[in-house]
């Protein structure tokens, strides 16, 4: 299946000189909602994973169908001050300034083999705290899985050391 025909670009957005790649079109096909679940777990291969981790918002789409898959819980990762519970948080450099994220501190335990899945790995800035607050638990990164990996932003570069997958790429 040519999965790049499910996703639709919009200009301009969020601002002016950006194209976003626009995932709702996949979504909205069975089909193809289908076909892309089943692809993002085969792209894990038989790995053991005991829970899959993701970040807000469009990486919560995949990562609960990825974690029935293997039977592993989903752990959601969010910005700061959006979870209920004690957290643990994780700071990272963007363009300008800085942002935090959380997990909840009891959601994954030391040992654990974590399966990180997002959208869109871009710049790779968000995958990479991630991945630190998740070692920084005590637990092991296995993979970072992505839908759509926008590569002339050589996000991967900054996950180096990390296995890093992608079912789109452009």
């Amino acid at each position: 299946m040519d999965f790049k025909t499910y996703i639709r670009d919009i200009p301009d957005f969020p601002k002016d000189g950006v194209v976003f790649k626009d995932i709702t079109t996949l979504l909205k096909d069975a089909k193809a909602l289908k076909m892309t679940s089943e692809a993002l777990c085969q792209m894990v291969g038989d790995q053991k994973v005991d829970k899959v981790v993701s970040m807000e918002s469009r990486g919560f789409f995949f990562a609960p169908i990825l974690g029935v898959h293997f039977n592993a819980g989903f752990v959601p990762v969010r910005k700061k001050g959006r979870l209920p519970a004690k957290t643990v948080g994780q700071t990272y450099n963007l363009e300008y300034g800085t942002d935090t994220l959380e997990i909840h501190a009891d959601a994954i335990s030391p040992g654990e083999r974590v399966l990180i899945h997002d959208d869109v790995l871009a710049t790779g800035g968000t995958a990479l705290a991630v991945c630190q607050m998740i070692e920084s638990m005590g637990a092991q990164v296995v993979q970072c899985n992505f839908l759509l990996e926008l590569g002339f932003l050589e996000g991967r570069k900054k996950l180096e050391g990390f296995k890093v997958k992608s079912l789109i790429s452009y």
